[in-house]
């Protein structure tokens, strides 16, 4: 087997991780608010994922194949990149934290970079860095906004129809566009380190969708759970603004290739609307529990990546 076919197989390992953990931040907040069981809710953010990977998907995929570190790696290295963030996302993904995917992954390549004495765009991970911040507290705060406009919105319509079914409609919509977020964002993690090497973006979106997707089916539901009813308790308007708030900050990222945490956005979402309905209803304990995987998650999976290569420079 080569060095391109292993690295492949890794890049659809990390996929896998990345689907099964960010499965509950495109849909956690709609199977918690009852709308939608969790095989039909599994089964439509698969679909949008795999087509916001294959459509935009690239942004991301070239900041972090070529944005964080500027040379080209050896694959042995790639390969130490994304095993540490897969190893690292399975685990969190096994306790049902819903870590952040990129962290992890950036985190790595930034390890293996600086192992192997390549120039690392530290400026790049500053910038990125300041994203991170940002994102949960403006989709917090979008979220919450979103969600006064909607209610007054639906009540002004003075019809009982309108309040009884419109939220569930923009409900699966938002869903679907978070999917499609995820996809676009999430692509580039699983195999951007990948396009280091210069392979065609178009055939690594699609292998990574692919694998995104499998592992929504195969291994989301832990996380899903814990976004739908570990964090505060959702209807289906609440639910509707926690998703399409993450959902424009996402998009909006992706676009200018920046991989964002799908984690961080949904969980600043979900904790905005929470704290429509009243602080005492969000779950601190479990943010916090929440926050500590984020700050370990570029740390860990950096220093994991470090060793790995360390070890196969050893043993090779």
């Amino acid at each position: 087997m080569g060095p391109l076919a292993v690295l492949l197989i890794a890049g659809a390992y990390v996929g896998w991780n990345v689907g099964a953990n960010d499965a509950g931040n495109c849909v956690g907040t709609t199977v918690g608010s009852g709308l939608l069981s969790y095989r039909r809710a599994i089964m439509l953010v698969a679909a949008f994922a795999i087509l916001g990977a294959v459509l935009q998907g690239g942004h991301v995929m070239e900041t972090i194949g070529k944005g964080i570190v500027t040379e080209q790696l050896p694959p042995a290295a790639l390969f130490a990149a994304m095993i540490s963030a897969g190893l690292f996302v399975t685990l969190a993904t096994f306790f049902r934290l819903p870590v952040s995917t990129g962290q992890a992954i950036v985190g790595s390549v930034a390890g293996v970079g600086l192992v192997v004495g390549a120039e690392v765009d530290f400026s790049r991970l500053l910038a990125i860095g300041e994203v991170w911040v940002v994102c949960p507290i403006l989709t917090g705060l979008l979220s919450f906004v979103l969600y006064h406009v909607a209610a007054f919105l639906l009540r002004r319509a003075g019809r009982p129809v309108f309040w009884n079914r419109v939220p569930n409609l923009l409900l699966v919509l938002s869903a679907c566009y978070v999917s499609f977020s995820m996809g676009a964002n999430n692509v580039g993690k699983a195999v951007g380190p990948i396009a280091n090497l210069g392979i065609s973006s178009t055939w690594l979106a699609l292998l990574g969708g692919v694998t995104l997707a499998i592992g929504i089916a195969t291994f989301g539901r832990r996380v899903t759970e814990t976004i739908a009813r570990g964090i505060a308790p959702l209807d289906p308007l609440s639910a509707f603004a926690a998703q399409a708030s993450a959902a424009i900050a996402i998009h909006s990222f992706s676009l200018v290739g920046i991989p964002v945490s799908t984690s961080q956005a949904v969980v600043g979402a979900v904790v905005g609307v929470g704290l429509v309905r009243g602080a005492r209803l969000v779950r601190k304990r479990r943010i916090a529990e929440i926050a500590v995987g984020w700050v370990a998650a570029p740390t860990l999976a950096g220093v994991f990546a470090f060793a790995i290569y360390r070890l196969m420079a050893l043993v090779l």
